[in-house]
């Protein structure tokens, strides 16, 4: 799926179809954008913008095509007009690393403004970003606790759990084979207590589900994967997929 055209569906709401689940009680609605909505809170999620990605690889000497920003935010628009959130939260790494916010362009720096405005908006920090994004309005927090749920850029792990935990960081994909052919998809990942986010970004990469870095962090025999879809969600049993 192209991730930089695929708002385009999104004109018509009554082609998208979403998935539905409960995290630890708490409604959750998952859009084949990449974000997650709590109707209960009016609350958006999502993770891994990464923006300004380009840019970053620019100063190394690594030359991506300059437009990973501008397309992600607007994909960020499109969501956000569908769900009119009271509350957003960014979870982790919204920029590539700490010069990402200050090197916005004027123009993409006024959208993300804009954005942010007369919200809850709510940055959490991530590894590739751990301080206050440069410039623009918000909460900047490690973690948040919110609608009975935990949000934080990286899952605990070495067997720690914590029931309700939303996290980002390793941009979950799956691959599932029908009638012969392979398709890779990001997916949000979720086992009822549990929920890995897709990265937003369009220049992302993902990490195939059934990696070793995700061994340990979901009851596998509970572990649904829903995959982005360009205009629905497939939501796709953990035994059914493949590597």
């Amino acid at each position: 799926m192209n991730r930089a055209s695929a708002s385009q569906a999104l004109i018509a709401d009554a082609l998208i179809r979403t998935a539905e689940f409960e995290l630890c009680g708490t409604q959750a609605v998952c859009d084949p954008l990449g974000a997650l909505y709590l109707p209960s809170s009016q609350t958006l999620i999502v993770s891994d913008l990464h923006l300004e990605k380009g840019a970053a690889f620019a100063r190394r000497g690594l030359l991506l095509p300059p437009y990973d920003t501008s397309q992600t935010l607007k994909l960020l628009n499109a969501v956000m007009q569908r769900y009119q959130p009271v509350n957003v939260i960014s979870l982790g790494d919204s920029f590539h690393d700490r010069d990402g916010a200050a090197g916005l362009t004027r123009e993409c720096r006024d959208q993300l403004s804009t954005l942010v405005a007369n919200r809850n908006w709510f940055w959490i920090i991530g590894n590739h970003d751990p301080d206050r994004p440069h410039g623009l309005e918000g909460d900047c927090v490690s973690e948040l606790y919110l609608d009975g749920l935990c949000f934080r850029h990286e899952p605990l792990g070495n067997g720690s759990h914590e029931p309700g935990e939303v996290a980002g960081h390793l941009h979950p994909s799956a691959r599932v084979v029908r009638r012969g052919k392979g398709v890779r998809r990001p997916c949000f990942a979720t086992d009822g207590t549990r929920l890995i986010m897709p990265a937003f970004g369009v220049t992302t990469g993902g990490l195939n589900l059934r990696h070793p870095a995700f061994k340990g962090l979901f009851d596998q025999q509970q572990l649904v994967a829903h995959l982005l879809g360009q205009d629905r969600i497939y939501s796709v049993a953990f035994n059914r997929l493949t590597a």
